[in-house]
């Protein structure tokens, strides 16, 4: 769900950079969008690692 959040933001952004327009906000929110997938990545790993500790 989230990649596929992240693949219509990057095609926004495209677009406006097409067009010449600005994408500040677009660019926030995929950045935003990308650091809670790295967490969620992360975390996934950690607990495959380690399943004796439970979180």
């Amino acid at each position: 769900m989230l990649e596929k959040e992240i693949q219509k933001v990057n095609k926004a952004i495209d677009i406006k950079i097409m067009r010449g327009e600005e994408y500040k906000k677009e660019a926030r929110d995929h950045k935003l969008m990308l650091r809670r997938m790295r967490y969620l990545t992360r975390q996934n790993i950690f607990r495959k690692l380690f399943p004796i500790f439970q979180f």
